[in-house]
């Protein structure tokens, strides 16, 4: 396995960050997770235009984006999985022991690991904690996700994949890695940005693709949705057949399946669409 670091490709066993780097004492970074399919990456223009609004929020300097695209190709070439995810990460860099920055400038990694095909159904929970869509944050899609890991652990704990949020207004928000959309008498809806969810890549891919409406949804719409789905870097489209205690059967149903098969075809036509 190559990981690129400090401007080449090395070894995993010579691939060394600072135990001061920002990203580790604080969490102060962000990152992208790109599929990457027989070597190749995809919609990475629109994940690299991510990482610079995320790295801006935070108030890191804007990535050299020739230099992450050198580095994913590198990295790609060195392992050329079949189905891969990989991961673009960028931090403030070596800094003091505390939330001030230091002044040696970000640090940027890239590493590939190999993955498998998602099933085409899942099952979630919802959690009691919110994402805060006044924050700091809210959108951006930072290293700081230890409240995703709690939320995780706990999904994975009742037998799901995945835990959704709503927002501090009790608004339907957004998963720990993915996005939800609903289907409500035919018509697919998602929240909006404004909720506080992260602008997903596959998310934006799915309204163009499907013609979903973001709408305002309270959180108990889950309660009542004729058919649920997740999107995702590596879950594409992904329907939901149990959500908390209630089951969805027949999932994928037709709307999740018709958004499922364009997506799958549009994805294999075009790899940076």
């Amino acid at each position: 396995m190559k990981i690129w670091l400090d401007g080449g490709l090395k070894d995993i066993e010579s691939a060394r960050v600072s135990v001061l780097d920002h990203g580790l004492t604080v969490g102060d970074g962000i990152f992208e997770t790109v599929k990457a399919v027989a070597g190749r990456p995809f919609a990475l223009t629109r994940h690299l235009d991510r990482l610079t609004r995320s790295a801006r929020g935070l108030g890191l300097p804007d990535p050299d984006l020739d230099e992450v695209r050198r580095a994913c190709a590198a990295v790609l070439a060195a392992d050329p999985v079949p189905l891969g995810r990989l991961r673009i990460t960028y931090t403030g860099g070596h800094g003091p022991l505390g939330s001030d920055r230091g002044e040696h400038g970000p640090t940027l990694v890239v590493a590939l690991g190999e993955t498998a095909r998602r099933p085409d159904s899942t099952a979630v929970i919802t959690v009691p904690w919110t994402r805060n869509e006044r924050g700091a944050l809210a959108g951006l899609k930072t290293t700081s996700y230890a409240e995703n890991v709690v939320a995780l652990a706990r999904a994975r704990e009742q037998g799901a994949s995945e835990a959704l949020f709503a927002n501090t207004v009790g608004q339907l928000c957004e998963g720990t890695g993915s996005n939800v959309f609903v289907v409500l008498d035919g018509e697919i809806h998602t929240p909006p940005v404004a909720s506080g969810c992260l602008a997903g890549i596959t998310r934006a891919l799915a309204v163009e693709w499907s013609g979903a409406r973001e709408s305002d949804l309270p959180l108990d719409v889950l309660d009542r949705a004729d058919e649920v789905f997740l999107t995702s870097t590596l879950r594409d489209v992904q329907a939901v057949h149990r959500v908390d205690g209630r089951e969805l059967p027949g999932a994928p149903g037709p709307v999740t399946a018709k958004a499922m098969r364009v997506f799958e075809e549009r994805s294999g036509d075009d790899l940076d669409p």
